[in-house]
Protein backbone atom coordinates (compact mmCIF):
# COMPACT_ATOMS: atom_id res chain seq x y z
CA UNK A 1 0.00 0.00 0.00
CA UNK A 2 1.21 3.76 -0.43
CA UNK A 3 1.94 6.30 2.21
CA UNK A 4 -0.95 6.12 3.78
CA UNK A 5 -1.35 9.68 5.40
CA UNK A 6 -4.51 11.33 5.96
CA UNK A 7 -4.86 12.90 2.69
CA UNK A 8 -6.95 13.12 -0.25
CA UNK A 9 -4.70 11.06 -3.18
CA UNK A 10 -8.25 11.67 -5.65
CA UNK A 11 -6.64 15.70 -5.53
CA UNK A 12 -3.80 16.24 -8.21
CA UNK A 13 -1.83 17.93 -8.75
CA UNK A 14 -0.14 18.19 -4.72
CA UNK A 15 3.52 18.79 -3.54
CA UNK A 16 4.96 16.18 -1.99
CA UNK A 17 4.09 15.29 1.51
CA UNK A 18 6.91 15.79 4.73
CA UNK A 19 7.49 11.74 4.54
CA UNK A 20 7.60 11.53 1.32
CA UNK A 21 10.28 14.61 0.74
CA UNK A 22 12.25 13.25 3.18
CA UNK A 23 12.07 9.83 2.13
CA UNK A 24 12.84 10.56 -1.30
CA UNK A 25 15.79 13.04 -0.71
CA UNK A 26 17.35 10.34 1.66
CA UNK A 27 17.79 8.00 -1.09
CA UNK A 28 19.12 10.64 -3.51
CA UNK A 29 22.54 11.94 -1.42
CA UNK A 30 23.43 15.56 -2.32
CA UNK A 31 26.85 14.81 -1.62
CA UNK A 32 27.42 12.60 -4.80
CA UNK A 33 26.76 14.49 -8.50
CA UNK A 34 24.59 11.93 -9.90
CA UNK A 35 21.88 11.97 -7.03
CA UNK A 36 22.07 15.84 -6.35
CA UNK A 37 21.23 16.00 -10.65
CA UNK A 38 17.50 14.84 -9.24
CA UNK A 39 17.29 16.63 -6.52
CA UNK A 40 17.51 19.96 -7.53
CA UNK A 41 14.90 18.37 -10.44
CA UNK A 42 12.77 16.70 -8.03
CA UNK A 43 12.67 20.40 -5.97
CA UNK A 44 11.12 22.18 -8.62
CA UNK A 45 8.25 19.54 -9.89
CA UNK A 46 5.06 18.24 -8.02
CA UNK A 47 2.77 15.14 -7.85
CA UNK A 48 0.91 14.97 -11.32
CA UNK A 49 -0.81 11.63 -9.96
CA UNK A 50 -0.87 7.67 -9.47
CA UNK A 51 1.31 5.76 -11.69
CA UNK A 52 0.49 2.81 -13.71
CA UNK A 53 1.88 0.63 -10.98
CA UNK A 54 -0.65 0.66 -8.71
CA UNK A 55 -1.34 2.18 -5.08
CA UNK A 56 2.46 3.51 -3.77
CA UNK A 57 3.71 4.99 -7.15
CA UNK A 58 3.44 8.77 -7.79
CA UNK A 59 4.43 10.64 -10.65
CA UNK A 60 6.40 13.78 -10.17
CA UNK A 61 6.63 16.58 -12.96
CA UNK A 62 6.60 20.09 -13.67
CA UNK A 63 3.05 22.02 -12.46
CA UNK A 64 0.39 22.13 -15.82
CA UNK A 65 1.59 18.45 -16.85
CA UNK A 66 -0.25 15.56 -16.50
CA UNK A 67 0.97 11.74 -15.97
CA UNK A 68 2.51 10.38 -19.36
CA UNK A 69 2.26 6.42 -19.61
CA UNK A 70 3.17 6.24 -23.48
CA UNK A 71 6.49 5.12 -22.67
CA UNK A 72 7.73 2.10 -21.20
CA UNK A 73 8.50 2.36 -17.22
CA UNK A 74 12.28 3.23 -17.26
CA UNK A 75 14.96 1.69 -14.93
CA UNK A 76 15.07 2.25 -11.67
CA UNK A 77 17.97 4.88 -10.15
CA UNK A 78 17.72 4.31 -6.66
CA UNK A 79 16.36 2.37 -3.85
CA UNK A 80 16.23 2.01 0.12
CA UNK A 81 13.97 0.75 2.76
CA UNK A 82 12.91 1.92 6.32
CA UNK A 83 12.38 -0.44 8.90
CA UNK A 84 9.83 -0.48 11.69
CA UNK A 85 8.79 -3.15 14.14
CA UNK A 86 5.83 -5.11 12.11
CA UNK A 87 6.89 -3.86 8.39
CA UNK A 88 9.19 -1.76 6.01
CA UNK A 89 8.36 0.81 3.81
CA UNK A 90 10.19 0.44 0.08
CA UNK A 91 11.34 3.29 -1.34
CA UNK A 92 12.07 3.46 -5.35
CA UNK A 93 13.15 6.23 -7.33
CA UNK A 94 13.14 5.73 -11.42
CA UNK A 95 15.12 7.10 -14.44
CA UNK A 96 13.68 10.54 -15.82
CA UNK A 97 11.73 9.79 -18.64
CA UNK A 98 9.81 13.03 -20.56
CA UNK A 99 10.33 15.20 -17.89
CA UNK A 100 8.66 13.00 -15.01
CA UNK A 101 9.95 10.75 -12.54
CA UNK A 102 8.05 7.69 -11.00
CA UNK A 103 7.85 7.29 -7.38
CA UNK A 104 7.32 4.16 -5.48
CA UNK A 105 6.82 3.99 -1.57
CA UNK A 106 5.44 0.98 -0.66
CA UNK A 107 4.33 -0.73 3.03
CA UNK A 108 6.05 -4.42 3.05
CA UNK A 109 4.45 -6.66 5.84
CA UNK A 110 1.30 -4.03 6.71
CA UNK A 111 -1.89 -2.99 4.78
CA UNK A 112 -0.52 0.87 4.79
CA UNK A 113 2.12 2.55 6.23
CA UNK A 114 1.09 3.92 9.97
CA UNK A 115 0.62 7.44 10.54
CA UNK A 116 3.14 7.18 13.14
CA UNK A 117 5.56 4.15 13.70
CA UNK A 118 9.09 3.46 15.59
CA UNK A 119 11.60 3.40 13.07
CA UNK A 120 14.35 0.56 14.05
CA UNK A 121 16.69 1.24 10.46
CA UNK A 122 16.82 2.56 6.80
CA UNK A 123 19.54 1.71 4.34
CA UNK A 124 19.60 2.20 0.67
CA UNK A 125 22.40 1.09 -1.77
CA UNK A 126 23.10 5.17 -3.18
CA UNK A 127 25.21 5.73 0.22
CA UNK A 128 27.15 2.61 -0.77
CA UNK A 129 30.94 2.94 -1.64
CA UNK A 130 33.72 0.17 -2.30
CA UNK A 131 34.95 -1.13 0.65
CA UNK A 132 31.88 -0.99 2.50
CA UNK A 133 29.65 -4.09 3.28
CA UNK A 134 26.02 -4.78 2.13
CA UNK A 135 23.35 -2.17 3.09
CA UNK A 136 21.06 -4.42 3.58
CA UNK A 137 22.50 -7.35 5.04
CA UNK A 138 25.94 -5.53 6.20
CA UNK A 139 28.01 -8.83 5.35
CA UNK A 140 30.90 -8.53 2.79
CA UNK A 141 30.63 -8.74 -0.90
CA UNK A 142 32.16 -9.57 -3.80
CA UNK A 143 33.78 -6.48 -5.22
CA UNK A 144 34.90 -6.35 -8.84
CA UNK A 145 37.33 -3.16 -9.87
CA UNK A 146 36.72 -2.33 -13.54
CA UNK A 147 37.69 0.86 -16.03
CA UNK A 148 36.80 1.93 -19.28
CA UNK A 149 39.28 1.64 -21.64
CA UNK A 150 38.37 5.16 -23.62
CA UNK A 151 39.95 8.97 -22.76
CA UNK A 152 37.78 8.58 -20.17
CA UNK A 153 39.52 6.23 -18.21
CA UNK A 154 36.21 6.13 -16.21
CA UNK A 155 36.45 3.94 -12.97
CA UNK A 156 33.68 1.34 -12.03
CA UNK A 157 33.01 -1.12 -9.22
CA UNK A 158 30.96 -4.41 -9.67
CA UNK A 159 29.43 -5.38 -6.44
CA UNK A 160 27.46 -8.94 -5.89
CA UNK A 161 25.98 -9.76 -2.62
CA UNK A 162 25.12 -13.53 -1.92
CA UNK A 163 22.69 -13.36 1.01
CA UNK A 164 20.60 -10.76 -0.58
CA UNK A 165 20.91 -12.01 -4.39
CA UNK A 166 21.70 -8.79 -5.52
CA UNK A 167 24.23 -6.67 -7.56
CA UNK A 168 24.73 -3.32 -8.54
CA UNK A 169 27.68 -0.83 -10.62
CA UNK A 170 29.39 1.95 -8.73
CA UNK A 171 30.05 4.65 -11.07
CA UNK A 172 33.07 6.39 -9.63
CA UNK A 173 32.44 10.37 -11.66
CA UNK A 174 29.03 10.31 -10.63
CA UNK A 175 28.71 8.56 -7.79
CA UNK A 176 25.68 6.76 -8.24
CA UNK A 177 25.07 2.79 -7.74
CA UNK A 178 23.21 1.19 -10.45
CA UNK A 179 21.02 -2.09 -9.32
CA UNK A 180 21.41 -5.05 -12.39
CA UNK A 181 18.33 -7.16 -13.00
CA UNK A 182 20.18 -10.64 -11.77
CA UNK A 183 18.50 -13.01 -14.37
CA UNK A 184 19.56 -10.89 -17.32
CA UNK A 185 23.38 -10.14 -16.50
CA UNK A 186 23.28 -14.00 -15.65
CA UNK A 187 21.83 -14.64 -19.56
CA UNK A 188 24.80 -12.99 -19.82
CA UNK A 189 27.50 -14.57 -18.31
CA UNK A 190 26.72 -17.84 -19.45
CA UNK A 191 26.92 -16.85 -23.16
CA UNK A 192 29.98 -15.96 -22.32
CA UNK A 193 31.01 -18.76 -20.83
CA UNK A 194 29.38 -21.30 -23.57
CA UNK A 195 27.63 -22.86 -20.67
CA UNK A 196 24.30 -24.09 -22.35
CA UNK A 197 23.23 -27.13 -19.98
CA UNK A 198 19.69 -25.63 -19.10
CA UNK A 199 19.65 -26.63 -15.58
CA UNK A 200 22.92 -24.36 -14.98
CA UNK A 201 22.47 -21.48 -17.26
CA UNK A 202 18.43 -20.95 -16.37
CA UNK A 203 18.94 -21.17 -13.21
CA UNK A 204 20.13 -17.67 -12.25
CA UNK A 205 20.73 -18.69 -8.82
CA UNK A 206 23.94 -20.29 -9.31
CA UNK A 207 25.15 -16.94 -9.84
CA UNK A 208 26.03 -16.78 -6.74
CA UNK A 209 26.06 -20.11 -5.10
CA UNK A 210 28.83 -20.81 -7.77
CA UNK A 211 30.03 -17.09 -7.45
CA UNK A 212 33.31 -18.10 -6.54
CA UNK A 213 34.13 -20.09 -9.68
CA UNK A 214 33.59 -16.96 -11.38
CA UNK A 215 36.87 -14.39 -12.13
CA UNK A 216 36.64 -11.21 -12.47
CA UNK A 217 37.20 -11.18 -15.77
CA UNK A 218 34.02 -13.08 -16.76
CA UNK A 219 32.01 -10.66 -14.46
CA UNK A 220 33.40 -7.60 -16.71
CA UNK A 221 32.47 -9.49 -19.69
CA UNK A 222 29.31 -10.08 -18.58
CA UNK A 223 28.57 -6.88 -17.50
CA UNK A 224 29.94 -5.38 -20.70
CA UNK A 225 27.49 -7.04 -22.91
CA UNK A 226 24.82 -6.34 -20.42
CA UNK A 227 25.57 -3.14 -20.32
CA UNK A 228 25.55 -2.53 -24.10
CA UNK A 229 21.32 -3.78 -24.39
CA UNK A 230 20.49 -1.83 -21.33
CA UNK A 231 23.19 0.74 -20.56
CA UNK A 232 23.78 1.45 -16.75
CA UNK A 233 26.69 3.71 -17.71
CA UNK A 234 28.02 5.70 -20.08
CA UNK A 235 31.57 4.55 -21.65
CA UNK A 236 33.72 5.38 -23.56
CA UNK A 237 35.64 1.97 -25.03
CA UNK A 238 35.33 -1.32 -23.87
CA UNK A 239 35.20 -2.14 -19.55
CA UNK A 240 38.04 -4.14 -18.33
CA UNK A 241 38.98 -5.84 -15.29
CA UNK A 242 41.50 -4.32 -13.02
CA UNK A 243 42.56 -7.74 -11.83
CA UNK A 244 43.04 -10.62 -14.67
CA UNK A 245 43.31 -13.93 -12.36
CA UNK A 246 41.87 -17.08 -13.41
CA UNK A 247 39.41 -19.16 -11.56
CA UNK A 248 37.07 -22.20 -12.14
CA UNK A 249 35.22 -24.16 -10.27
CA UNK A 250 37.86 -26.49 -8.82
CA UNK A 251 39.02 -22.88 -7.28
CA UNK A 252 35.45 -21.89 -6.05
CA UNK A 253 35.60 -24.96 -3.94
CA UNK A 254 38.96 -24.66 -2.45
CA UNK A 255 37.91 -21.32 -1.60
CA UNK A 256 34.43 -22.38 0.30
CA UNK A 257 36.69 -24.81 2.19
CA UNK A 258 39.45 -22.45 3.04
CA UNK A 259 37.14 -19.81 4.19
CA UNK A 260 39.39 -17.35 2.50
Amino acid sequence: MGVGDNHNNSEYPRPLLAREHDWIMWILPADRPGYSVYRDLIEGMVVLGKGRRGEGEIVLGHPGAQPDFSSPLAPLFAYGAVEFTGGMVSVSVREIRDDQISVEIVSHGSDEIPAHFQERKRWTYSGWKPGDACPQCTRALREVPMHSTGQDAGRLVLALCSPDRRLWVFESSTGVNRLIPVTNFYNELMLHKNIRDPAIALDSRRLFTDLAGFSDSDLTYAFLTYNKIKTKVQVGGAIEADRNEKRGFAHGFRKLFSGT
